[in-house]
């Protein structure tokens, strides 16, 4: 493959819990858009907690003039709730999903119609032909419940066999992980897009958190190095940037058809990344 002279961008955004938090998400949107991003896309709460908040930064994304992704989970849906919220995703003129199983909230019954993502990909198409474009999540180092790397890609088949157009990575911080990943799913006949998403590192409390919660990776060495800084955050971000700007560099080369920032309502990092890209 050979590396693009462009390479889209697209940023994830989480939907904020206060008035202070919409108003600085909508700041650091305006800050993002200078990148011109394919499209912004719009996390879901554990069985769709969060929806009338997505949905709410979703609207605004578009009215801003940009595409929008609404993320969209099934566990603990049904069927009709499903319809009703593909119609009011339709309504609202969004074109985009990103479908996930999603998270099981605490204290909820098990009891759902829909039980894997391929499930959910299959009852939107066909609910709404070809409306939506609908990405799907995919794990290049396995996803932390699946029982083998051969099962989770199998998964990962069945799911673009349902229907899914695209795909968007759990973070890494090995390109190697990304490019094995590839080629083992194409020996599977898949060949749909699959963007790395990319998570900026600004702070090592917060990624060694999510890193243990989601299953991704930490190689040792970034490890031991955030660690030596201990408190000393302009030393931790110096380096997240130099780390995270040599894994795009690297991905770039390889040809991948985008980069997706996790960019947690913030932009300063993801924008300074673009910047030594030559985005």
């Amino acid at each position: 493959m050979n590396p693009p002279s462009t390479l889209p961008v697209s940023f994830e955004f989480f939907p904020p819990k206060t008035p202070e938090g919409v108003e600085k998400l909508r700041v650091v949107r305006q800050a993002l858009y200078a990148q011109k991003p394919e499209f912004c896309s719009v996390t879901y709460g554990a069985g769709g907690s969060t929806h009338e908040g997505t949905f709410a930064t979703v609207r605004d994304i578009l009215a801003e003039g940009v595409a929008a992704a609404s993320h969209f989970s099934c566990i603990g849906a049904t069927r009709a709730s499903v319809r009703e919220q593909l119609g009011q995703l339709r309504a609202m003129k969004v074109n985009r999903l990103v479908a996930l199983r999603g998270d099981l909230p605490s204290g909820y019954g098990a009891g759902s119609e829909f039980h894997h993502a391929s499930d959910l990909v299959a009852f939107i198409r066909a609910e709404t032909g070809d409306h939506f474009h609908i990405e799907v999540a995919a794990y290049p180092e396995m996803h932390p419940q699946a029982k083998s790397p051969q099962a989770d890609l199998q998964a990962f088949a069945t799911k673009v066999k349902a229907g899914a157009d695209s795909a968007i990575t759990q973070y890494f911080y090995s390109a190697s992980a990304y490019l094995r990943f590839m080629d083992e799913t194409r020996k599977l006949g898949v060949d749909v897009p699959v963007v790395p998403g990319i998570m900026p590192i600004t702070s090592s409390t917060q990624l060694m958190r999510f890193s243990d919660a989601c299953g991704a990776e930490i190689p040792r060495w970034i490890r031991l190095r955030l660690q030596s800084f201990g408190d000393d955050t302009a030393s931790i971000r110096a380096f997240g940037l130099d780390v995270v700007t040599d894994l795009c560099m690297l991905l770039r080369g390889a040809g991948v058809p985008g980069l997706h920032f996790y960019t947690m309502n913030q932009s300063v990092a993801t924008l300074e990344i673009c910047r030594r890209l030559g985005l």
